[in-house]
């Protein structure tokens, strides 16, 4: 079983499209994309994507993937 990394679609159209496109092409990860994830203080004022459940946040979309990555290496299936 593949980690699951979910994204808004809002927050995608906020800068996150690059990150979610990357990892996309990752075939260890299932990526998976969405209306809302109804986190929407925090989709208005970050990038952020949802790793297992868990929100992970970026500055930019960089730090995103950078961020995203490291939480997946901390924290094994």
């Amino acid at each position: 079983m593949n980690p699951i990394v979910e994204f808004c679609v809002n927050n995608l159209a906020n800068g996150a499209r690059e990150v979610y496109e990357q990892l996309n092409e990752d075939p260890n990860l299932d990526v998976v994309e969405y209306d809302c994830l109804t986190y929407c203080d925090l989709c208005a004022t970050s990038l952020f994507a949802l790793v297992d459940g868990e929100v992970v946040r970026g500055d930019n979309a960089a730090d995103l993937l950078q961020k995203i990555y490291q939480f997946l290496e901390e924290n094994p299936i």
